[in-house]
């Protein structure tokens, strides 16, 4: 029985559909188990381990590599203050203690309500406003404690809904774009691919 939602699942196997090897689709398959739970749960991961061929092992070591996949429970809103060095001249390393203090948690902890989690970043490419503040990796131009406060009071009213969605949503609507061959065509190719390579294979051992 699949861990992941039906309809996590079904984007699940679409994905893998769209790569010759599986484990390929290893990051954009954590994308979507972290969508669920708001973080990586090892049944998560064990269920990308079984989508990709690979080991649990292998799924978590890959995951503890990426800044943007937690192993543990984070608050609902991920926020990040930038104190890299456009950001630290501008205040970063200020606005971050006052983040602290606003949200009632220290750097790289999460509020006793389970609502925030805040984290200290490096570069987030938005140095002409400075200091860069992401919320659940969406920039809010929010570079005063005055604004952060406000900002703060929005999210726990939920007025910021429509535009920051729980951690884990990278994105609201699926694209229409891409690949739009049918699934049977590509596992059909997929199948040739992988015959071709076995016989390249067994050719050159001989």
């Amino acid at each position: 029985m699949s861990y992941l939602r039906p309809d996590i699942r079904q984007r699940a196997d679409e994905l893998v559909s769209l790569y010759p090897q599986r484990r390929s689709a290893m990051l954009p398959l954590l994308h979507l188990a972290q969508e669920q739970d708001g973080y990586l749960t090892d049944e998560g991961m064990a269920e990308v381990a079984e989508l990709t061929g690979t080991s649990p092992a292998e799924v978590r070591g890959t995951a503890s590599f990426y800044d943007m996949f937690h192993l543990e429970p984070v608050g609902k809103y991920v926020v990040g203050v930038c104190t890299n060095i456009a950001c630290l001249l501008a205040g970063g390393e200020e606005l971050l203690d006052h983040a602290s203090k606003t949200l009632g948690c220290s750097i790289g902890g999460t509020s006793a309500d389970g609502l925030f989690t805040l984290e200290e970043t490096e570069c987030l490419a938005d140095c002409d406003i400075a200091p860069v503040v992401q919320v659940n990796h969406r920039y809010v131009r929010t570079t005063t404690p005055d604004a952060l406060d406000a900002l703060v009071t929005d999210l726990r009213n939920g007025r910021r809904d429509d535009e920051i969605p729980p951690h884990g949503t990278l994105i609201r609507v699926r694209r229409n774009g891409g690949l739009r061959a049918p699934r049977a065509q590509v596992a059909a190719e997929r199948e040739a691919a992988q015959k071709a390579r076995e016989a390249r294979a067994a050719k050159e051992t001989k």
